[in-house]
């Protein structure tokens, strides 16, 4: 089947820094790198590069014809990114000796989607399709509400974390991602618990604690460890999660196997420097797990 996902598409400056800066410090950085990045396109990337069919909805600025040619390079179907007046989103990336990071992100673009363009995207998709969606561009409840329509499945993660951005999607959504400090914001925010959350299923990545399944109407769990590796940069690991997550689940995957191929997958992506173009390869997830599996 297929993956639509509407998501934001950024210029990623990466500075490598000795530690990540303190307020009011001016620090010099020992390298600079400029990549494709932004949490929508990290996870469309991820999806596709897991071996699923994955459309990308979203929106880039004049200046990003290149972003679009990138995008297109893994494979993924660009028909629906669309070009707008305003400049195409940027992230500052601060990565410490340690992997450890520090963001700080201009939406500019996508801020600026279309619900006709959205519409007109999701117009052949059905039941067996998955809707994916992040808190980095507009519309994203009037896009899950279109998905809910068509009976697609809709997988919501819930980063940068608003408790209302969750609320606005909540009862359009089959699985809620987070990671735990976003799982304990929504517990405060929503003065709940996880276990009675209004969604089919929910996901929490812990880091070097794995990652846990709950689904909230049976009190079913599942659990994934993680794989002890030696981290270099952890940006987009949680979104190499989510993207080979997801399509673990498209491509017929139970959870539990869904689950452990992402953590697979984010744990080879956090050995390595950069945002997109660091996401590994099925093959490469598949013979890791072989090797850290024997």
């Amino acid at each position: 089947m297929t993956i639509y996902n509407l998501g934001s598409i950024n210029a990623d400056h990466l500075y490598e820094v000795p530690h990540l800066p303190r307020p009011g410090e001016t620090l010099s950085a020992n390298s600079f790198f400029i990549g494709l990045g932004g949490k929508g396109i990290n996870q469309s990337v991820a999806a596709a590069r897991a071996g699923s069919k994955v459309v990308h909805i979203g929106a880039v600025g004049p200046d990003g014809g290149w972003a679009i040619d990138q995008v297109a390079g893994y494979g993924i179907d660009t028909q629906f990114i669309s070009t707008v007046e305003s400049p195409t989103g940027h992230a500052i990336v601060n990565v410490d000796p340690d992997g450890e990071n520090a963001i700080v992100i201009f939406s500019g673009a996508n801020s600026c989607q279309n619900i006709d363009q959205i519409n007109k995207a999701l117009g052949g998709a059905g039941a067996g399709d998955i809707l994916l969606l992040q808190n980095e561009t507009t519309l994203q409840a009037d896009t899950a509400k279109l998905a809910h329509e068509r009976g697609m499945k809709i997988i919501y993660s819930a980063a940068p974390f608003s408790v209302e951005a969750v609320k606005a999607v909540m009862s359009y959504i089959t699985v809620l991602m987070m990671n735990q400090i976003e799982s304990e914001q929504l517990s405060v925010g929503l003065e709940t618990d996880l276990a009675n959350l209004p969604v089919e299923e929910i996901v929490v990545t812990k880091g070097v604690k794995g990652a846990d399944w709950l689904q909230p109407k049976t009190g079913q769990t599942a659990h994934a460890p993680s794989f002890p590796v030696v981290a270099v940069d952890t940006t987009a690991a949680g979104d190499t999660f989510a993207g080979f997550f997801v399509a673990g689940i498209d491509q017929g995957q139970g959870v539990q196997d869904a689950m452990t191929l992402a953590s697979a997958a984010a744990a080879l992506k956090v050995t390595r420097k950069g945002t997109a173009e660091a996401i590994p390869s099925r093959a490469e997830v598949d013979g890791f797990l072989k090797e850290n599996q024997a």
